[in-house]
């Protein structure tokens, strides 16, 4: 029978108050009367979707808000009509909740992927604002996927794949079982229909079979029940095509594998028959070890609880139950819609509702975090695939965390700050590198300094999203703060040849410079020139009149130390040091603007810099600050007779004089010598020559010599190329 206004409002009536239904009936005349003359693709009056997806929330028994909401939810979108008319016909919640749920129409993207990212971050901050809003986004996707038929095969695709990646998982995320196996069923057929067909024929093939032995595990759990006098109701649980699909396919198992597997639920009254229901079942047939699962008493992110157990069952089959209370089967299925479906039961679905409000903030954390939409969506995926594990603070509070996390994703997990300061950490009280993965069960203890900040190597590791999008705001901050101190350093040190200065110069010349170079901040003309994407003085040629304009540099000669940019070893990711001459302070130092990296700092010696003193525009003179700070990488080669504990004696010497030895790699020259290579950190050359006299006094050690600059393999045309000079080569 066909779906209408009057069959709706009927089965409204049963939970809604009157003038409730009579809203919703307003709504629904409004949107029909705004979508007059426009059809779906199946030829029905485009009304009847609206209609579909208001029912579908009526079935979960949301307010009459979000069933308006849903029937005016493409009415802003597809027809001329505003927000500010609906706000003054419905109000200003009715119309915010609209507003959340329309698309982004009106801006053109460069890619469909990077649309449908912009579509989710918009319906995040309404979610924010009302967690309504993705209910009805869910329940309008729904129907969609049970139309997707009139489509072509193309877009099928495309929408199916979307709702496997970002719907169901949010609907997971929500709690909202019974949602997600319908997306994930309707969206594996639409998006691999063979492989579902043949699924589908495998599963009644063999349904048959399997009938037999469920019945008698079925019955042997009854009589169990009933012998101990516990009251509750066995289901025996179908496997869903997708859930066999994504077993086979990430656990490498066979079809038969999986469908070797019989699976019960047991719902019963309370929380105590739940653990009574479980010693009796271990009595009934043996538990597998490892595997029992509690999660009534520390329950999933998305509010889930139940008794998760497998046992060996008759003919040694194996036997999966779920155990959990009425309340707990609703919320399995409901999640985030039980809030308004028991409003007046216990706390238990507000507990799912606060879990999911905490799950949106963090997205808006995200999202205030990514640099772009697509950065966004990739780390909002990551945090909707979490196989959890849950681990404690010194405190004994339960975090719940993705599966494979770290140190720092607890860190992070704990508070954004805690995250950023973080330099060691205590695992079940012992001291733990960051990057080791964390177990369930485990307490994790963050050890902070002051002056901490997080590293960029951190990023092949963690796991959350909302680490990974931390760091990379942070990083990205500080890169950005850097590069704009050094392109104002540079382009004061080119104006100082003229007897200006960029404080000095009137906003009105600043501002006719960024507009002939096309730039609108000065931050930005700065950041371009830290960086080595813009010459410092053909910026400077652009503020200063022609009559003072500074001339390109002619060379980096000796005399032109004063006017020398000073390094003081904390510039940061800006400023590197060329790894085929190590420079250290005392050298003598030349800097190279290398395009997106920034400066590269060279002893004057290097080999590979010669062919760049022809382009001195590329060559910066620098010179070392009296009060560098830093230690600094340099390469040593030592020559020694062999000995038994020799690189031990080695280690000793150097860390006696306060070096520390980055690496470490041995060559044996003939069965008496061998030539060791080592990177150590220093502070300056004073600093190496103590280290290399202290080796010196070594007996077995005939020759010290420090590495002063390396070939590159390959010369390479127009000079070196940056990227080469920042990596060792290879020897």
């Amino acid at each position: 029978m066909a779906l209408t206004i009057d069959s709706l409002a009927s089965s409204l009536s049963g939970y809604l108050a009157t003038d409730q239904v009579n809203s919703v009936r307003r709504a629904y005349f409004y949107a029909e009367q705004a979508h007059d003359g426009q059809f779906r693709r199946s030829g029905e009056p485009y009304v009847t979707h609206p209609l579909a997806v208001a029912n579908i929330l009526g079935d979960m028994h949301m307010d009459h808000q979000s069933l308006m909401a849903a029937m005016l939810h493409d009415v802003i979108e597809d027809t001329g009509v505003s927000k500010t008319a609906i706000k003054g016909q419905f109000g200003d919640t009715v119309a915010d909740m609209v507003d959340g749920v329309s698309k982004l129409n009106k801006i053109t993207f460069s890619s469909h992927a990077e649309a449908q990212a912009e579509n989710f971050q918009k319906m995040a901050l309404a979610m924010a604002r009302d967690l309504r809003v993705i209910l009805v986004k869910l329940a309008d996707r729904l129907h969609n996927m049970r139309t997707l038929d009139v489509l072509s095969p193309e877009k099928r695709r495309r929408i199916a794949k979307e709702t496997l990646d970002i719907y169901a998982p949010i609907a997971n995320r929500l709690g909202m079982n019974a949602v997600r196996v319908e997306f994930e069923e309707l969206g594996f057929a639409a998006l691999y229909p063979m492989r579902a067909r043949r699924i589908e024929a495998a599963v009644k093939a063999i349904r048959g079979n399997r009938k037999e032995i469920l019945k008698q595990v079925q019955s042997a759990i009854e009589a169990c029940l009933e012998r101990e006098g516990l009251p509750g109701r066995t289901i025996g649980r179908e496997k869903h095509m997708y859930s066999i699909y994504e077993k086979m396919r990430t656990k490498r198992k066979s079809f038969s594998e999986i469908m070797d597997v019989y699976a019960f639920r047991i719902v019963v009254d309370s929380v105590d028959t739940c653990y009574r229901v479980l010693g009796a079942v271990h009595n009934l047939f043996k538990p597998v070890p490892g595997r029992f699962k509690d999660y009534i008493a520390i329950p999933k992110a998305n509010g889930y609880q139940s008794l998760h157990t497998t046992l060996f069952g008759m003919h040694g089959v194996p036997i999966e139950i779920q155990i959990r209370t009425e309340e707990m089967e609703a919320m399995a299925n409901n999640g985030i819609a039980a809030h308004w479906l028991y409003k007046s039961a216990d706390d238990m679905s507000s507990n799912a509702h606060l879990r999911a409000r905490q799950w949106v903030n963090g997205l808006l954390e995200m999202q205030q975090n990514a640099g772009n939409s697509l950065e966004f969506i990739e780390n909002v995926k990551i945090d909707l695939f979490p196989d959890e594990i849950y681990v404690f603070t010194p405190k004994g509070s339960i975090m719940e965390l993705p599966a494979g996390s770290t140190a720092v994703d607890f860190a992070y997990a704990v508070h954004t700050d805690v995250g950023n300061s973080c330099v060691a950490c205590r695992i079940s009280r012992r001291l733990a590198p960051l990057s080791e993965p964390l177990e369930s069960g485990q307490t994790v203890e963050i050890i902070t300094s002051p002056g901490a900040q997080p590293n960029p190597a951190w990023l092949s590791f963690v796991v959350s999203g909302k680490a990974r999008s931390n760091i990379r705001h942070y990083l990205k901050n500080q890169r950005q703060s850097e590069s704009i101190a050094l392109g104002r350093r540079l382009l004061n040190k080119i104006l100082a040849g003229s007897g200006a200065q960029l404080e000095k110069l009137s906003p009105e010349q600043i501002q006719i410079a960024l507009e002939q170079l096309n730039v609108t901040e000065l931050d930005t003309l700065l950041s371009d020139i830290g960086l080595g994407n813009r010459m410092a003085h053909m910026v400077a040629h652009k503020m200063l009149p022609e009559s003072v304009a500074p001339e390109a540099p002619k060379s980096s000669s000796k005399d032109s130390k004063q006017s020398s940019l000073s390094i003081r070893g904390s510039e940061g990711m800006v400023m590197s040091y060329a790894k085929c001459c190590y420079p250290i302070p005392g050298d003598p130092i030349l800097g190279h603007i290398s395009s997106g990296r920034g400066m590269v700092i060279h002893t004057e010696s290097c080999n590979n810099i010669a062919e760049f003193r022809n382009s001195p525009e590329k060559i910066i003179p620098v010179r070392w600050d009296p009060d560098v700070d830093g230690e600094f990488a340099v390469e040593i080669r030592v020559e020694l007779e062999n000995e038994r504990g020799i690189i031990a004696k080695l280690a000793t010497a150097i860390t006696s004089k306060e070096a520390n030895i980055e690496r470490i790699s041995t060559v044996e020259r003939d069965a008496r010598f061998s030539i060791v290579n080592l990177l150590l950190n220093v502070k300056n050359r004073i600093h190496l020559a103590r280290v290399m006299k202290h080796i010196r006094l070594i007996k077995p050690v005939t020759k010290v010599a420090r590495v002063k600059s390396k070939k590159l393999s390959k010369p390479l045309k127009g000079g070196i190329a940056p990227e080469a000079l920042l990596r060792r080569p290879t020897e």
